[in-house]
């Protein structure tokens, strides 16, 4: 499947620039993540010589994919093209996914060792389940859910929207003219054509492509619940990844994790997990996954048979940075292109929720475009602006 977005219009992202956003992930931000990774879990010798190797490959250049796992064929062919090409030269995008997947191999992930199956992020992801950011916001949640229905609904977007942005709050509440600082954030708002292409009380199929496990997470299953509470969806579809991916992407046991934690609490976050709990059970929310979710590809290359199970929802919410880079396309649009445009392939009705963590940017106003550059160079990356684009038709 192709869109114009795998066109030759504009160039793939790459990491050769020493002042961009993504020459730091590759040269800085990985390193570091093996060390976590390393410090995070004890690991016995010989994983921990699998790390050593990992540190200095991505030093280097690409290398070939030699794992005899069940996905070898496909990795091979995707890899084809850059072996032996510096890290920094070949797609952004694709650097970093092959970096996750060279890292769960270094960890032994797929191999029959007792810790095979350990999700080497997991001592991240536990840490924000304790954080006072969390308790925070799970304290917020009953303003949400005992809010007037379409305060309600719309906060919780909002909700969805600001939950990966670690370091402030959810914005739970409507922006209004005197909420300069949330009207200035969100750069693009589409979130009334949203509520219009829903309409009121219509029992319509709903999919999230869910991103980050954690605070996201919440943010996400919030909506969900007022989805369906409200009667804007009758049933959800949650998309997860199969397996660990990028640093904190929410798989299934993240779900259920996170559910459990809602549970231990008490009020209205014990009463909607018990909501959601008893969706999963009934179906009114399923929970799926697929391979194709892990892969290095854009959203152009979605494989036939998920293609055609996203064909029947009424709207997909699709979450966060990286499915934006994966659903645009990775490469250097010009900031004022078409967002409509480059979606128009995508097999179903979508809203892109995001927050901006890298260089990629399309939709943006001309007007508002200038104001940024001007007083906000790094709008595009620092994780302080963020955006709601709908192509619906």
């Amino acid at each position: 499947m192709a869109g114009i977005g795998q066109s030759a219009t504009a160039e793939e992202i790459d990491s050769e620039d020493p002042g961009s956003f993504a020459h730091g992930v590759l040269t800085r931000r990985h390193p570091e993540l093996i060390a976590k990774v390393r410090s995070g879990i004890p690991y016995p010798p010989s994983v921990q010589r699998n790390l050593d190797r990992l540190d200095e490959v991505i030093q280097g250049v690409v290398p070939p994919f030699t794992e005899p796992s069940a996905d070898r064929a496909e990795w091979e062919s995707w890899a084809a093209p850059y072996v032996g090409r510096t890290w920094l030269e070949v797609p952004f995008l694709w650097a970093e996914s092959y970096f996750y997947r060279l890292l769960l191999q270094a960890t032994d992930y797929f191999r029959d060792v007792p810790w095979a199956g350990v999700d080497p992020f997991k001592p991240q992801k536990d840490a924000e389940l304790g954080s006072a950011d969390l308790v925070r916001d799970l304290d917020q949640l009953a303003s949400v859910l005992s809010a007037p229905e379409d305060e309600g609904l719309h906060s919780a977007l909002l909700a969805s929207l600001w939950g990966n942005r670690a370091d402030l709050g959810f914005r739970l509440s409507k922006p209004h003219a005197a909420d300069a600082d949330q009207v200035d954030d969100l750069i693009a708002d589409d979130s009334d054509q949203v509520w219009a292409h829903l309409g009121e009380h219509e029992p319509v199929r709903v999919d999230l492509i869910a991103d980050n496990a954690g605070r996201e997470l919440v943010s996400d299953l919030l909506l969900i619940d007022r989805l369906l509470s409200t009667g804007r969806a009758g049933r959800v579809v949650m998309h997860l990844k199969p397996r660990p991916y990028f640093v904190s992407d929410a798989t299934v046991h993240d779900l259920f994790t996170i559910l459990a934690h809602l549970s231990s609490h008490t009020g209205a976050t014990a009463d909607m997990a018990a909501r959601l709990g008893a969706a999963i059970t009934d179906g009114r929310i399923e929970v799926r996954t697929h391979a194709f979710w892990c892969s290095p590809l854009t959203f152009h290359d979605i494989p036939g048979d998920l293609a055609d199970e996203i064909k029947e929802s009424k709207l997909v919410i699709i979450k966060g940075d990286l499915n934006y880079r994966r659903l645009v396309g990775d490469r250097h649009w010009a900031p004022t292109s078409s967002f409509t445009d480059l979606v128009q392939y995508f097999p179903a009705p979508l809203v892109a929720m995001r927050t901006l963590k890298s260089e990629l940017a399309v939709g943006i106003p001309v007007d508002r475009l200038s104001l940024l550059e001007a007083n906000e160079p790094g709008w595009r990356t620092d994780g302080t602006h963020a955006v709601i684009q709908a192509r619906l038709s």
